[in-house]
């Protein structure tokens, strides 16, 4: 493991070493991850949808850790591995599915509508829009998540902008 890799990534030779090592399972899981990213930056130009690439790389490093979890007979550790990062992607996905209707129902009710309405018959430049949204967002970011907060208001600023895309 040293020559190349080691001069590149010290650590990598350090824990190839060590009992729980990754070894080239590891590379290649960082590759793959590069990979992804490097399509998901592309997206434009592929025309793939960056959760296409995420996901298959997501599922290929899973198959990678759990061989390498299952040759050193640890299937208990990954488990709770995979369970814990599960936990965290529903949560994620929860707290979007949420903040995604909260949106929608607001648009639906055509509340960014009135808010546009209300900015451009004030007479407002964009400058000023752009500092009264900042400001908007300040104020709701105590009482919503960024999140939503950052959501809603790139709703508005895109409702104001109309199809100046």
């Amino acid at each position: 493991m040293t020559g190349l890799v080691g001069g590149i990534f010290p650590s990598l030779v350090l824990a190839a070493d060590s009992p729980s090592a990754v070894g080239w399972q590891g590379i290649v899981a960082l590759l793959v991850f590069v990979l992804a990213m490097a399509l998901v930056i592309t997206e434009e130009v592929t025309q793939l949808k960056k959760s296409k690439p995420v996901i298959v790389a997501a599922g290929f490093i899973w198959l990678l850790a759990s061989l390498q979890f299952m040759k050193a007979g640890k299937l208990e550790e990954l488990e709770v591995l995979f369970e814990h990062n599960l936990l965290e992607f529903a949560e994620l996905f929860l707290f979007l599915l949420a903040a995604m209707t909260y949106v929608n129902t607001m648009q639906e009710r055509g509340i960014f509508a009135r808010i546009r309405q209300w900015l451009v018959t004030r007479g407002f430049s964009l400058r000023q829009i752009f500092r009264l949204t900042g400001l908007l967002a300040f104020l709701l970011s105590p009482v919503a998540d960024n999140l939503t907060t950052a959501l809603l208001m790139a709703t508005v600023i895109r409702a104001v902008a109309g199809n100046d895309d």
